[in-house]
């Protein structure tokens, strides 16, 4: 199983001046402990799960842009970009500069999009989620086109290109990651486009109700469900026995966790991101490289 850490609060001491130094240290830690992968929210406000929307929000391809500079292994991507943030070339276009750049790690995690305050407020359209699917499939065919290097015209109902030129090409071919588990049209997206999907830790059941949904639509489509790598985001504030998290997160231990994990795994889990409450904390990191060195052997089962 590979490890990842997903960065979703930047409400730091001494911000706004601490944000850079604060991240590097993040993001260093994290490939340092040997981490597969760093994610950040494509949000612009913060999000109410999180806290009120007036706190600290980077934009997301900016600080992977950053992240890019300060690192030299770890994989980056957006959990998840919304469809109606950015046109779809312009979109791809980002995505493989922060690919060439970085040296072949960048990913493209996109969903339909729904945090409609940020919209508003932005003056970004908000269209009917029936709509924001129609855009986040021909935003799928697009971005594959053109990492495919395929400069044929694109004729859509929401989108046409009459060139999509897409030069210097990405390193390597971009992986496409779908966020959500809704199960008649973001799972089937999954199944006819994506290279991976990434879900809600909603613990094994869920996990392995959703992992089923999903095998169906790859049965539609022809595709065997093991080319999906699954990745899943899960909440944890890692400590040792007796710790206490100031936050008032239960706190797990490296042996909890890998105990944890293990049931996701059984149930078709390749990839766990972890958004960490203690993220900025240093000392983590070495019950974070336990973990990773633990969860490395652990293979997903069969779904």
């Amino acid at each position: 199983m590979r490890c990842g850490l997903q960065v979703s609060s930047f409400s730091w001491p001494g911000a706004p001046a601490s944000l850079g130094p604060t991240f590097r240290r993040v993001a260093r830690n994290a490939e340092g402990a040997g981490m597969a992968s760093l994610w950040v929210m494509d949000h612009f406000f913060q999000i109410s799960m999180n806290g009120p929307p007036e706190a600290e929000m980077l934009e997301g391809y900016t600080t992977l842009a950053y992240a890019a500079a300060v690192t030299e292994r770890i994989e980056l991507g957006t959990l998840v970009t919304g469809v109606t943030y950015r046109h779809p070339g312009i979109l791809a276009k980002t995505v493989t500069t922060l690919d060439v750049l970085s040296g072949g790690r960048a990913w493209l995690g996109i969903g339909a999009a729904w945090n409609e305050e940020e919209h508003r407020g932005l003056g970004v359209p908000y269209p009917a989620v029936s709509e924001r699917f129609e855009r986040l499939e021909e935003t799928l065919q697009i971005a594959r086109q053109m990492f495919d290097g395929d400069q044929t015209p694109y004729a859509g109902t929401h989108y046409s290109l009459e060139r999509p030129l897409n030069s210097p090409a990405p390193l390597r071919r971009v992986p496409l990651l779908i966020g959500g588990s809704g199960p008649r049209k973001t799972l089937r997206l999954v199944a006819k486009y994506a290279d991976a999907c990434n879900l809600f830790d909603a613990g094994p059941e869920a996990m392995a109700e959703r992992l089923a949904i999903l095998r169906g639509h790859c049965d539609d489509v022809g595709r065997d469900p093991r080319e999906v790598e699954v990745t899943a985001l899960s909440r944890l504030t890692l400590g040792r026995s007796g710790d206490t998290a100031p936050s008032g997160a239960t706190v797990k231990s490296v042996d909890e966790a890998v105990e944890y994990y293990g049931t996701l795994a059984r149930v078709g889990l390749d990839h766990v991101i972890l958004s960490m409450d203690n993220d900025t904390d240093d000392t983590a990191y070495e019950l974070v490289a336990e973990l990773v060195r633990q969860l490395e052997p652990v293979t997903a089962g069969t779904w």
